[in-house]
This record gives structure tokens, sequence and C-alpha cells, in this order.
């Protein structure tokens, strides 16, 4: 079919309602130029925010001009997924340290492979109608601005906590694009910040990671902590994490907007192994084979089998002194991974053991 037969705005509306067909509760489509966001980039960068992420400084201008990235892109259409279950359980779970907390998008199933697969057929359904045509599909995957695309395609704004803010979504959903070389017509960027005066995001934050309004140090943040860095948490730290063994909740869970978030209509999002109630000395527990069998298809196996123990000789650590939790810590003294040892001596020292030793209490010595 040429150029000529296709009525651009009708195919735009078209493809806002086979990606809502898809399962995305939000499509939207912008240009090429993302404005001021790139200098933004810039400076997080020269700043060193972005700690040992070295991949977010590798690509130079492709990360923030999409048609570096894919030469030949002319639109970028950005979509949302809900993905928040309804029984989140998440104040019940930070209230009681002795259980492990996982960031709610991590619960269930890696939501890379369902949002590329729904993308794909969002591309062939496309393709059906106007023939071939260029296009890449992107879910946190390449380095694309996913976030300063979807404000620039009106899915919402960016919120002092530096995540996109919908009015009628809050901000717990998945992000994904569909870069195109179709010129259609784009919509309106989200130009109003909805957040006001109100500076919830950043007073909660168990680390204080935010330095400024939608300013994030990630070397302070504990979702970097937990699931970028490779090494020993910093000790300073450690204390201020609590029970938090991937990822953190903590300013979405205080957003007034995600009063508005509904629940995920997917199942694959549906929490699994119970990681949504489970104990951290029953995770501590958990072999390396076990961790690979339980984390299948999981976003928790980012993270890595020594680096998951890491985390939760943290949260143990920070846990009440009782005898599942050193019990769980006493087995894994002797570990063969270094890092491993070092967090759980840590930990142990947290309930008056010694440090170096790991097996007499300092107390009463």
């Amino acid at each position: 079919m040429s150029s000529t037969t296709i009525d651009p705005a009708a195919l735009a509306d078209s493809i806002k309602e086979w990606g809502r067909e898809l399962g995305f509760q939000q499509v939207g489509i912008t240009g090429v130029d993302l404005g001021e966001h790139e200098a933004h980039l810039e400076r997080w960068l020269a700043a060193g925010y972005h700690g040992e992420m070295d991949y977010m400084a590798a690509h130079g201008s492709k990360r923030s001009q999409p048609e570096q990235l894919v030469p030949g892109t002319l639109r970028v259409v950005s979509l949302r997924m809900d993905y928040l279950p309804g029984d989140t359980r998440m104040a019940e779970q930070l209230a009681h340290p002795e259980k492990a907390y996982v960031s709610r998008y991590a619960l269930g199933r890696d939501y890379h492979k369902l949002i590329r697969k729904r993308l794909q057929q969002l591309a062939e359904r496309i393709q059906q109608v106007i023939g071939p045509f260029g296009f890449r599909a992107f879910v946190d995957s390449a380095p694309v601005l996913e976030k300063a695309v979807a404000q620039q395609a009106g899915l919402g704004w960016i919120g002092k906590n530096t995540l996109v803010l919908n009015r009628k979504a809050g901000s717990w959903f998945f992000l994904g694009e569909l870069f195109v070389d179709i010129a259609l017509p784009v919509d309106e960027p989200t130009s109003r910040d909805h957040c006001g005066s109100c500076h919830a995001c950043l007073d909660i934050c168990p680390t204080e990671a935010f330095v400024g309004e939608r300013v994030l140090d990630a070397r302070r943040c504990i979702s970097y902590l937990t699931i970028e860095l490779k090494g020993p948490i910093p000790v300073e730290l450690r204390s201020k994490i609590g029970n938090r063994v991937f990822g953190c909740d903590d300013c979405q869970i205080v957003c007034p907007w995600n009063r508005f978030a509904k629940p995920t209509g997917q199942s694959d999002f549906q929490p699994r192994h119970s990681l949504d109630n489970s104990e951290l000395a029953t995770l501590f527990r958990w072999t390396e084979d076990e961790f690979l069998s339980r984390t299948e298809g999981s976003p928790l196996r980012r993270t890595g089998y020594q680096n998951w123990l890491r985390n939760l000789a943290v949260g143990l650590g920070n846990a009440p002194s009782s005898i599942p939790v050193l019990e769980a810590l006493q087995a894994r003294r002797d570990d063969p991974s270094e890092l491993v040892r070092e967090h759980v001596l840590w930990a142990l020292a947290q309930h008056g053991f010694d440090q170096r030793a790991g097996d007499r209490e300092v107390a009463g010595e």
C-alpha cells in the first residue's frame, strides 16, 4: 500500500486501539526530539550519579536521540502496562522486618519478554495494514530514555521521584517503545507538573538518595544497591536498607497519585513462590539450584545468587534477633563466597556477635 493511500491520523488511532487490545493501558506517539531531557542526562552523568551503571554513558547521544539509535526513525510509539498485583501487602511486609521485601515489579514473571512480544504483535498488526515498514521494539533493553519518551508522548509527567506519573494510574506501570519510520501525527507532551508542593517521595527515601527534585543519586538508591551494584554494599547504608532485598518501592508507596493505580489484569505479574510474603531466613536457605529454579523467568535472576545472599544477609542483620534469624546467619558464616561471608559477619555483629569470628557474643565477654 503506498503512503498516499494511508491516513496517518486514522493509522495512529488504530495503533492506539490495537495497543489497548494487546493489554496496554495507554499508547502515545512522539517525535525524536527529546528536548531538555538530553541536557538533564548529561548533567546527571557528569555528576557521577550513575555509579557502576557504565552502560548509561556508553552509547553517547544514541540514548537521547532515537534516530541515531535506529536510523530512519521518525516517530516513537510509547506504551504503558500496569503491573501492580491486587493484594500488594507492601505496608505489611515493610512493617515486619523479618519478612523479605521484593519490589512489586519483580514478584511475577520477567516483564521484558511479555511486553516485547506484545510490541512485536503490534508491529505485525501495523504491517498487515500498511505493508513492510521499519521498526524496532524496546523494553528497558537498549539505550532509550523511556521516561522522557513517555512524557513527550503524553503518558504522564516525570515526578520528583524521577518516575513517570499519570493522573489516572499513578506510577505502577512498565514502559515499552516501538521505533517506527512512519510519519504519524504526534501527541501533546505532558507539560504540566502535577506534583505541586508535595515532596513526600523525597522525604521517605530511606537512604536519602534524592539530591534534589527529579535528581537521584543512584549510588545511594536501594534499587541500585540491591540490583546493579556487584560488590559490597557500603557499610554506612546497610542499616538503612531494612528488609528490602530486591529494589525499593517507598517513593511510590507514599505518592498520593498512586491511590488511582489499578490492579493489573496480567496473570504473569502475579506473585510467584510466595515472594510477597516470605521470611528472610527462609529465602536465605535457598541453595543455588533452588534460586535458579524459583527465579526462572523472573527479574530476580538479574542480581545473581551471591548478590541475592548478600542482600538477604543485610536484611537479616536488620531483623530482630530471633532463633531463625541467627541460625540462618550462622549457617552461612563460612560461605564459599567472600562477598557473602563479609555481609554475614556484619549481620551477626548487628546481633551482638563478634564481627571477626562470628561466633562469640561481644556482650558479657
